[in-house]
């Protein structure tokens, strides 16, 4: 007979348990399940703190301060602080401290010739220095005339600031003393989410405090004032060698607070790392001479750049996460039990046997009554035929082949019985 219209797509499937004395693969399951449990207490709840919702997005405000004093031999004996040391003088996220300097003072608007150290400024006679055209990477606009800079370079005369810049660096920094300036850094962060501020500054009465702590990692963790050299040793560098040409320091700061303990154990965590060996710019003070003429004092600064950044976040116990945390750890253990039928259904030497206990078709009986079912089988014992419950409801051949179909089952599970 035709199957019905919609096949097997209104077939329903349930779960069938079956116990499997299979040491093999009983004890994968437990390894397995162990390990989903190992992984939800471990990973998700103690390592990863899935129970928590964060922030990781806090909003950030730092504010540095330069703290010392140098004396500089170049240009004549002068003390170095620092407001003239640091730039900019109220610094942010960037602050740059100079560590030593070639001046070139007095310079004034006027003509002169181009430093020997400029490729496009050499010449050997006036064709080589048309007139009007900039010196490429020089220090001026060519006048048309080559002039002996000194007894074995010529030069392209220029017009410009002149005396030329001075490119001779001295070997030794000059503001060396810059290594026991301190820096002090206020960090502040918000955590918006959690409605949490928290200040790594240390809450003292003591005005006097900032002024003489200096920060330690172990002693005094609170502290937030640096001092240079211990920064640059801290960033693997020696400071005499960095103070020389310059370099670029990063200033890390890092808030990791768990906000299911006391506000007192969120503190910040520092590090610093090198980003550049070489680090330097120019700048110059003018003023104006006895005849009303402009003049300037040129400065390239070395220097070390700190470039600092803040990271953070916040955790706080809720039931959302932990929620998801459990379900998805416990759908491990979901998975743990289709590896083991897996295994069994396809690897194993019995895989077939396994089949055919895990996937059983099941026989419905047709729709007839207790007494008709009776008579059935009072017909298979006795040979007598099947008699109808009254009058008028005869069993048609196609209905005794619905029967027989259906009883086949119960055929193999009566065997005693004469069919």
């Amino acid at each position: 007979m035709p199957g019905p219209p919609c096949g097997s797509l209104l077939d329903y499937k349930t779960a069938k348990f079956s116990l499997t004395r299979n040491r093999r693969v009983g004890l994968l399951h437990r390894l397995l399940q162990l390990s989903a449990l190992g992984y939800l207490l471990g990973w998700v709840l103690l390592l990863r703190k899935g129970y928590q919702e964060r922030d990781t997005a806090p909003r950030v405000a730092v504010v540095t301060k330069v703290k010392g004093a140098a004396v500089a031999e170049a240009a004549g004996r002068r003390l170095w602080d620092a407001a003239d040391l640091t730039w900019p003088p109220q610094g942010e996220n960037v602050l740059f401290l100079v560590t030593h300097f070639i001046a070139t003072v007095q310079q004034a608007q006027g003509t002169c010739p181009e430093s020997p150290s400029v490729l496009d400024g050499m010449c050997t006679e006036d064709a080589d220095c048309p007139m009007g055209n900039p010196v490429v990477h020089g220090n001026g606009i060519k006048t048309g005339k080559c002039l002996m800079f000194n007894a074995t370079h010529s030069t392209c005369e220029i017009y410009g600031w002149c005396p030329v810049e001075n490119s001779t660096l001295p070997r030794k920094p000059l503001l060396a003393e810059a290594e026991n300036f301190t820096l002090f850094i206020k960090n502040t962060v918000h955590f918006t989410k959690f409605n949490f501020s928290k200040c790594n500054t240390l809450q003292t009465s003591d005005p006097s405090y900032f002024k003489s702590c200096t920060y330690d990692p172990v002693f005094n963790p609170s502290c937030p004032v640096f001092r240079v050299r211990d920064m640059v040793e801290a960033a693997g560098q020696n400071f005499g060698d960095l103070a020389l040409l310059g370099g670029s320091i990063r200033v890390l700061i890092e808030w990791n607070c768990d906000l299911d303990h006391p506000a007192t154990q969120c503190q910040p965590q520092y590090s610093f790392s090198l980003q550049d060996m070489r680090y330097n710019f120019r700048t110059a003070s003018y003023y104006w001479g006895s005849q009303r003429q402009l003049y300037r004092n040129l400065l390239k600064l070395y220097g070390i750049r700190f470039d600092l950044s803040v990271h953070g976040q916040a955790g706080k116990f809720s039931i959302v996460p932990t929620a998801v945390s459990c379900g998805t750890s416990i759908a491990f253990f979901g998975a743990a039990t289709m590896v083991c039928d897996l295994v069994l259904l396809y690897l194993d030497a019995k895989a077939d046997l396994y089949w055919k206990e895990k996937f059983e078709e099941v026989h419905v009986l047709s729709m007839i009554t207790l007494w008709e079912f009776t008579a059935l089988v009072n017909q298979g014992v006795t040979g007598r035929p099947l008699q109808t419950r009254r009058a008028g409801s005869p069993a048609s051949g196609h209905f005794q082949l619905c029967l027989a179909k259906s009883l086949e089952p119960l055929r193999a599970e009566i065997p005693h019985l004469s069919w």
